[in-house]
């Protein structure tokens, strides 16, 4: 016998109306959530910002690639980190590919940032097989500018940081190790979504959002969510080219 509740049919039925019920509220809440985003204030971008990509330099208008609407996830790859991207950031970034046709055709580009410099940045997708535009946002303000990293000041400011940097649990150890990165500046990069419009030959900043944001996690959680056994809950990730046997 499963260790889990076992009842019949109509015992399910009852119980999955009454699920059905929060679902439900889920979702209303969840579109009124999206509603509110998008009337956030439009925020005119007046520094100009030049990034390092594949094909050369390019302004943040350039990003755009002839679209009015460009989202970007900002990856946790800084440029203290040796041994390459975070690897939550890297298993949400697997599953980016799939929907790039589809945003395109709807007049979204969708790009990733790193403050890595451009060739690691490179190597490292080759490495994962992704075909999105990675841009290196490397000895640019822009990072700083639009909260996706901090100064080494504004590390040692936050005690949410300086707690983790000097009293680590075990599984951010683990991590500091995966990124080949010490905590002071592993933990200066902070992955979230960034989004910009553009009309008018004027680009705007429209929305942001950072860890430790729900959003900001794999689709596969939303699927394991919806699995009978719940996932451990110790926050371990691991690149797909390096699980353990």
């Amino acid at each position: 016998m499963p260790e889990h509740k076992v009842g019949t049919r109509e015992d399910w039925r009852t119980a999955r109306d009454e699920l059905a019920k929060l679902e439900g509220e889920q979702a209303k809440r969840g579109g009124e959530i999206t509603k509110r985003r998008r009337e956030l204030p439009w925020v005119p971008v007046e520094k100009e910002y030049v990034f390092d990509t594949a094909d050369g330099k390019k302004t943040l208008a350039e990003l755009f690639d002839g679209r009015t609407q460009l989202l970007a996830y900002n990856i946790m790859y800084g440029p203290d980190y040796k041994l390459g991207a975070c690897p939550g950031c890297t298993s949400l970034a697997d599953e980016f590919d799939g929907g790039l046709l589809h945003m395109n055709k709807r007049d979204v580009t969708f790009v990733c940032f790193s403050r890595a410099p451009i060739d690691r940045l490179v190597a490292y997708q080759k490495r994962m097989g992704w075909e999105f535009p990675y841009v290196s946002t490397n000895g640019t303000d822009f990072p700083f500018d639009f909260g996706l990293a901090l100064t080494e000041e504004q590390a040692r400011q936050i005690p949410e940081v300086r707690e983790m940097i000097e009293k680590p649990p075990e599984w951010l150890e683990f991590w500091s190790k995966q990124v080949g990165a010490e905590l002071k500046d592993g933990l200066r990069e902070a992955p979230g979504y960034i989004a910009f419009a553009r009309e008018n030959g004027t680009v705007y900043h429209t929305y942001t959002v950072t860890a430790p944001d729900p959003f900001v996690a794999p689709f596969f959680s939303f699927l394991l969510d919806r699995t009978p056994k719940p996932q451990p809950e110790e926050p371990t990730s691991y690149r797909k080219d390096e699980y353990p046997d």
